[in-house]
């Protein structure tokens, strides 16, 4: 079948580059961009780390720094998809049809149950973002209910403004579910080095309001926090609701196989936080809610339409960064909770950096670096040859003039100094 109009539903990262790789590898035909949103596209990891320490503007992290070369559609959400018919139905009724369809609708903030989003602020669009900013520079208390990174980097970004923070979270450290509780106990510590009060295995009963515009915080076991600014940091639900009745297998995501494609639906794509894809490697599902992912999957749907004869699978090196009071943290590979993990003190020259590597078997399945970027990159490369964990010590030791073992039970916050020459690479 020949393609000419391509219709995206989405216009975050991976609806925009999905747009943008196929015009830049030679799609002339009709290409339609909606998002729900109003606002200009724009990138959301600076979100909660450079947009809220005044580090960036709203402008610094468009999308589009050029006149969109396809119809732009915002502030239309779509409402539904008829897969025979090859429409999509917006918001005001209007259909557009498609040759190829590509879902890249992302998630939406998880909210608290029985919450007024007023008072228990989400992070997931550059109105929350804007609104938090404000609520920042009053120096009140914050308190952040959930331990992930959007919550931590909230929380550094938050005590950069001043402000007394406390997280609450419902496992023993923060991180758990990403990282592990031996790593999770690391970058507790190093919250609470700079002034952050953690509170774990804790969890939220109920927020109240308070005159004065404040809120109460009640836990479960009693205790009470109270508070300028709440945020919710609790995870993100798929927005695939408008998908209801189309056909398409959902399930906490749009399914695909290993090339992005749905199931039953021809022509028919799904990419970036929406999409739960096949991944054969572990024979399981995934959907990664990852700005490296959404772009991965944008170029490999680009591909897919622009060479129908040149298929490729959708096997990209799983990776995420956090910035937190000044330094980078960065990840690479899958954790296994049963995985073992060592952690490692490297001297380098622009001082010592700690590497906690996991592994399974002795076969190398991840790693999170503490303001080293070149390590991130050797472990990269290790991770991408199938290396077992023997070698990447190896390859590490190559940048380091010693690698000593920490000890975990003993050990306190990572050493993770954000030093001049570890921002530019060291």
């Amino acid at each position: 079948m020949t393609i000419d109009h391509v219709a995206v539903v989405g216009s975050s990262v991976a609806g925009i580059r999905a747009a943008q790789a196929l015009r830049a590898g030679g799609f002339d035909g009709e290409l339609t961009v909606v998002g729900a949103e109003s606002a200009a596209p724009y990138d959301k990891p600076p979100l909660s780390k450079q947009l809220l320490t005044g580090e960036s503007t709203a402008a610094d992290i468009g999308l589009l720094h050029a006149d969109a070369e396809f119809d732009l559609r915002l502030g239309a959400a779509a409402t539904g998809l008829d897969p025979a018919r090859r429409e999509v139905v917006l918001a005001d009724g209007q259909p557009i049809s498609y040759d190829a369809l590509i879902i890249a609708t992302g998630v939406r903030a998880r909210t608290l149950p029985g919450t007024d989003e007023e008072l228990v602020r989400p992070l997931r669009e550059l109105r929350d973002a804007a609104v938090l900013r404000t609520r920042l520079s009053g120096g009140a208390p914050v308190v952040i209910i959930g331990g992930g990174f959007i919550g931590a980097e909230v929380a550094a970004a938050a005590t950069a403004a001043g402000c007394p923070v406390t997280i609450v979270e419902a496992l023993p450290a923060l991180f758990s579910r990403v990282l592990g509780p031996d790593v999770g106990s690391l970058l507790t510590a190093f919250h609470a080095a700079h002034g952050v009060r953690v509170v774990t295995n804790a969890t939220v009963a109920g927020v109240e309001r308070l005159p004065g515009d404040c809120a109460l915080v009640r836990l479960a076991d009693g205790r009470t926090l109270e508070a300028g600014t709440v945020v919710a940091g609790v995870g993100c639900v798929p927005n695939t609701e408008w998908l209801t009745g189309s056909g398409l297998a959902l399930g906490d995501g749009v399914r695909t196989d290993d090339r992005c494609a749905v199931r039953g639906a021809a022509g028919v794509y799904a990419i970036g936080d929406v999409a739960r894809w096949y991944d054969p490697a572990g024979g399981v599902t995934r959907r990664v809610e990852h700005w490296t992912n959404a772009v991965d999957q944008a170029n490999l749907v680009a591909h897919r339409i622009l060479r129908p004869d040149q298929p490729r699978r959708y096997a990209s090196v799983p990776y995420f960064w956090s910035d937190q009071y000044g330094v980078k943290i960065q990840m690479i590979g899958r954790v296994a909770l049963d995985d073992t993990v060592e952690v490692l003190r490297c001297a380098t020259p622009a001082g010592d950096r700690d590497v906690a590597l996991y592994s399974r078997a002795g076969r190398f399945t991840a790693a999170v670096t503490f303001g080293w970027p070149r390590g991130s990159v050797t472990a990269r490369q290790a991770w991408q040859r199938g290396a077992g964990v023997a070698d990447v010590l190896a390859a590490l030791a190559k940048l380091s003039d010693s690698v000593i073992p920490v000890d975990l039970a003993a050990a306190g916050p990572p050493t993770i100094a954000a030093s001049t020459a570890a921002k530019k690479g060291s």
